[in-house]
């Protein structure tokens, strides 16, 4: 009995003790999951905004669309003094126009040229420019000028001392003490004659010798002036006294207006008859020599027979600027090696740029077979890389339109697209407009 009873105790302990594990189970499933340490926990990264559409630019919006636009001071954008250029427009008085600071043109089929390249070199106008050497050997003893000043003509460069200047002018001197004695003489010989005291003879001897004397003046003083003494210096050569410490002293004077645009001389040293010691030339205009091949002669021989041909040269040391000139002479011989004819190309200089010596690239505009719609060069305005014309509306207001752009030549440009045949445009002093517009990048507008 008692192992029954044991057992039967044993049995409800066991019992009792699955029930609690179940209990312990029920309650670890249904208690929550405590938060992770903060320490642990992993960062959540912040929400991206959506990205904003790209403005459409006013360049490309319809007129219409723009001319009905209101802005935020209750009025019309385009005829809000503060508002109207954000959409690209312009308030042009009549006066501006009248005065003739915008110029209206117009966009018209016109022939494309058809450009040929050339290189040359910057070269003087030979019309313009002068060597300037002493016409007699001697020692530079004064220099006036340096490299790049201006000279007028008649003024004094360079100074050299000369022996043979020296011993010319003695004998110009000593010339015209005989001349002077010659002519007392025949003076007094004639007066002796008008009394019947002097023979024929001897009157026609005085005036023999004052011929001769006359004569040996005028051999000295041409003399001088071949080894380069001025006609007022010349002059100036009275006596020997008046000489004085400038005898055998040549002052070379500057033949033209120009520049110095190369010298040799130094105070001191050897000046030999003959050789250049000073080049003086102006620089406005230059020429550009270019080399024009056989291939293109009779194309642009044919186009110079009815006038000069438009050119345009450009150089390294400027590279965004371009000189225009006009091409009006093509050389006689052409040169063996290079098959090519010298072109002379005439260019204005105002500003200096370009010197004797640089290398050119230039570009012959002759006229082609193909027409596009073309509008003049200034009346092309850029902005962040977008060109646009601008375009009358009604009344006073102007707005720039988009327009897509092609090949360039004298002063042309063509369009591809945006406006049509025989659009009015702004085109000398568009800049002035597109100054006016650009005040939006500034910060101006509805917002101020």
């Amino acid at each position: 009995m008692r192992s029954d009873a044991g057992t039967t105790r044993a049995m409800r302990l066991a019992a009792l003790i699955a029930c609690l594990t179940a209990s312990l189970s029920v309650a670890a499933c249904t208690t929550p999951a405590a938060p992770p340490a903060p320490a642990t926990a992993a960062p959540r990264e912040a929400a991206k905004p959506a990205a904003e559409p790209e403005e459409e630019s006013n360049l490309d919006r319809p007129i219409e669309e723009l001319f009905a636009a209101a802005c935020e001071h209750g009025t019309k954008t385009f005829e809000c003094d503060d508002c109207r250029y954000e959409m690209g427009v312009v308030k042009v008085a009549a006066h501006l126009i009248e005065g003739g600071l915008i110029r209206i043109a117009e966009a018209l089929p016109r022939t494309v040229d058809a450009p040929i390249a050339l290189t040359g070199e910057v070269k003087f106008d030979e019309r313009r420019v002068t060597h300037l050497a002493p016409r007699t050997d001697g020692v530079l003893r004064a220099v006036h000028v340096q490299v790049g000043d201006r000279v007028k003509a008649g003024q004094a460069l360079f100074e050299v001392d000369s022996i043979a200047l020296g011993d010319a002018q003695g004998g110009y001197l000593e010339a015209l003490a005989s001349r002077d004695l010659a002519a007392r003489t025949l003076d007094r010989q004639k007066a002796l004659r008008r009394e019947g005291v002097s023979s024929e003879r001897e009157a026609l001897e005085a005036e023999n010798a004052f011929a001769a004397a006359d004569i040996r003046v005028r051999t000295a003083a041409e003399r001088l002036l071949r080894m380069g003494l001025e006609p007022p210096d010349l002059k100036s050569l009275g006596s020997a006294s008046r000489l004085g410490s400038a005898r055998g002293r040549l002052v070379v004077r500057a033949p033209i207006d120009g520049r110095v645009a190369d010298m040799h001389a130094v105070a001191g040293e050897a000046a030999k008859a003959g050789e250049s010691v000073m080049v003086i030339g102006d620089i406005d205009p230059l020429w550009v020599l270019a080399d024009l091949y056989e291939d293109h002669l009779g194309a642009v021989q044919s186009r110079l027979g009815a006038g000069p041909v438009a050119a345009v040269v450009s150089v390294k040391a400027f590279p965004d600027d371009l000189f225009r000139g006009s091409l009006d002479l093509l050389g006689t011989v052409m040169e063996r090696e290079s098959r090519t004819v010298k072109a002379r190309i005439t260019v204005a200089n105002p500003d200096g740029k370009l010197r004797p010596g640089m290398f050119a690239a230039v570009r012959l505009g002759l006229p082609g077979d193909e027409q596009v719609l073309a509008v003049p060069r200034p009346a092309v305005m850029v902005d962040e890389g977008l060109p646009f014309v601008f375009v009358p509306h009604h009344g006073e207001y102007w707005i720039r339109r988009a327009v897509r752009t092609g090949r360039e030549w004298d002063g042309w440009i063509e369009v591809k697209g945006g406006i049509q045949a025989g659009q009015k445009v702004a085109a000398d002093g568009a800049f002035l407009l597109k100054s006016d517009v650009l005040r939006s990048k500034m910060g101006a507008g509805c917002a101020d």
